[in-house]
């Protein structure tokens, strides 16, 4: 396969494991990520993980606004194909039907389930079972192309975004580099995505991140691990933000949703619509994150039971 021209397109730290599996194994002529954005308190400008990892082996990096206005540069290159994974911006059809394999799309859930940017978040949020990668060719509509093939894994209790993440990355790229012969030998069987099965993933907003607490305990846990570690979901405690980082489902089921009912040595209960959930790692405002024993020790004049998260 290294004769075949790639151009790669990707931004986060997801998309790295697939571009360096595609170097060692492809020709990477190009790769194309987003501009630099601003970062922290002073917007102190921050290159994409897939740049670092194509500058870091000599490869030329291109970084257009809109890709649908400056795809030019990308077909002068003349790519024998266009792979993309976690890109961030819709790609025109120009870039799709032009190269002589088309365009692949590595993509972090079961097609047709989940298409959109937050498949990982919305997968544990909306507790799936189970997740994995879908290897497909590109189409115009989001994510509604021809699957090639895909792959499953189990989405366990424990799991975070975190943890799928990283078991998806490396699915991903596995997955990929065992399709891509077929792929270029014109040995493979698209079929066509069920349109009465499609479910969406939209970008996580920021309302979305704020825990409410009349929902049941075990959706409560789904939303907390599926926003830590990124973006993470919150409450409030008098009037500050309390960011909620890991939880359990505890068995006390009296009081009032968003009620602390129970101070534990390792754990704050608090009443869902069903029962409690039991908070166990937090990040105050303005404090990195702890254990729960470490935020009750900077508590220990104050009655916490009773009072309510909102």
């Amino acid at each position: 396969m290294k004769d075949k021209k790639v151009v790669f397109m990707g931004t986060p730290e997801f998309s790295v494991p697939v571009l360096e599996m595609l170097i060692e194994n492809t020709n990477v002529i190009m790769v194309v990520t987003q501009p630099d954005k601003g970062v922290g308190r002073h917007k102190e400008m921050k290159a994409s993980p897939v740049k670092e990892c194509a500058l870091k082996h000599g490869i030329e990096v291109y970084q257009p606004e809109k890709i649908r206005k400056e795809f030019e540069y990308i077909l002068s290159k003349n790519p024998d194909v266009i792979i993309t994974c976690a890109y961030g911006q819709i790609i025109p059809v120009e870039l799709l039907e032009t190269p002589k394999y088309k365009a692949i799309n590595v993509h972090a859930s079961l097609l047709p389930k989940l298409r959109g940017g937050s498949p990982l978040h919305r997968a544990i949020i909306n507790g799936y079972i189970k997740t994995g990668i879908t290897i497909m060719y590109m189409a115009p509509g989001m994510d509604d192309g021809d699957i090639i093939t895909q792959e499953s894994i189990k989405i366990n209790d424990t799991d975070n975004v975190g943890t799928i993440h990283d078991k998806l990355s490396i699915l991903g790229r596995d997955l990929l580099l065992k399709t891509l012969p077929d792929i270029f030998n014109g040995n493979v069987t698209r079929t066509k995505q069920n349109e009465n099965e499609v479910t969406f993933a939209y970008n996580i907003k920021r309302e979305e991140e704020l825990i409410d607490f009349n929902k049941t305990a075990k959706e409560v846990y789904n939303q907390i691990r599926g926003m830590y570690p990124f973006p993470v979901a919150y409450t409030n405690l008098d009037d500050n933000i309390l960011k909620v980082c890991e939880s359990k489902i505890g068995t006390l089921e009296n009081g009032i949703p968003g009620q602390i009912i129970k101070v534990y040595k390792d754990g704050l209960g608090v009443m869902c619509k069903d029962k409690e959930i039991i908070i166990t790692r937090v990040k105050p405002s303005g404090k990195k994150e702890m254990d729960i024993k470490d935020f009750l020790n900077g508590k220990k004049n104050e009655k916490l039971e009773g009072k309510i998260l909102c």
